[in-house]
């Protein structure tokens, strides 16, 4: 079984990290391959950065999605998840959509992420998954994904102190939302008195089920022409 693993981020120790995390979580259960978006931002922070990451998500899938079984969206907002799973002729997980619908399972769920601008997309995006009753509380951090993947134990306090707030405001569980925040639930876990998720190992149990799931028809988007555009998408785009 292999798996392909995008991160849109343009940020290769972000999906080193990743990587090595997901790695160690699917063991010799599944082949990783695992590619970083060629443009965009460092670090996903805001709408624009968003929106290309969009694009950056489907030129890799492209490029190398040819020969996997299932698709691992690694970024936290799932930027150009619907338009990836338009092309992609197996399945895609998001790494957000994963982490909250696991958590949504247990009742009310917070979530805590780096970066202030995520607070009103997440509320967006959560709403797009129906599960808007279920959200308690975003509580976000100044430090960016990023930057808490660069030194993450100076980050751990301020963390902390975001999920206990999550907790305050009545979530059952909360999410600890990022790809630079892999591994970072375990290490808290201990600091915070309710269930940490960590959105990259959720993903990762949602990959490898829908790696293993009957097969579901692909969608069959309209053909469409096209300028500007890697040979590769460009060919994706014409003959999905």
């Amino acid at each position: 079984m292999r798996i392909l693993l995008i991160n849109p981020n343009t940020s290769q120790a972000v999906t080193d990290l990743v990587a090595d995390h997901v790695r160690r979580q699917i063991g010799d259960r599944a082949d990783l391959r695992a590619v970083t978006g060629r443009f965009g931002a460092r670090y996903i922070a805001s709408r624009a950065a968003a929106a290309i990451a969009g694009h950056a998500a489907l030129d890799a899938l492209a490029e190398h999605g040819d020969s996997c079984d299932a698709v691992y969206l690694a970024c936290f907002g799932d930027p150009g998840l619907s338009a990836l799973r338009e092309l992609s002729p197996v399945p895609v997980v998001g790494m957000a959509e994963a982490a909250c619908r696991e958590a949504a399972a247990t009742g009310a769920f917070g979530i805590v992420t780096g970066g202030t601008a995520w607070d009103p997309m997440l509320r967006e995006f959560v709403g797009t998954l129906g599960l808007s009753d279920r959200l308690a509380a975003i509580t976000t951090v100044a430090p960016t994904g990023g930057d808490i993947a660069q030194d993450p134990n100076r980050a751990r306090g301020i963390l902390s102190q975001a999920c206990a707030k999550c907790q305050a405001a009545g979530a059952n569980t909360v999410i600890l939302g990022g790809a630079g925040l892999a591994g970072l639930a375990r290490r808290l876990a201990w600091q915070v008195p309710c269930p940490l998720i960590c959105s990259v190992e959720a993903g990762t149990r949602a990959v490898l089920a829908a790696a293993t799931a009957p097969a579901v028809p692909a969608m069959r988007p309209v053909p469409m022409d096209s300028i500007g555009l890697t040979t590769a998408l460009a060919r994706r785009l014409a003959a999905p």
